[in-house]
């Protein structure tokens, strides 16, 4: 896997805890907080796309 630069850990309620982070390659990652080495994958621009639909209320229905 390549060098992924990781975000400190973003957690909700509950101690859900996140981790968002990007390679050199252009793709983006997400993964648990302590499972990093299994995280999702896809390019940095599909990762800011989700983040912004995530942010304009796309996704409230799945609350």
């Amino acid at each position: 896997m390549n060098d992924i630069t990781w975000e400190e850990p973003f957690c909700g309620e509950g101690a859900s805890c996140f981790r968002l982070g990007t390679d050199a390659a252009g793709n983006g990652y997400v993964a648990i907080a302590g499972q990093e080495g299994s995280p999702l994958t896809d390019s940095r621009e599909a990762l800011r796309r989700m983040i912004l639909d995530i942010k304009a209320g796309k996704a409230d229905h799945l609350l």
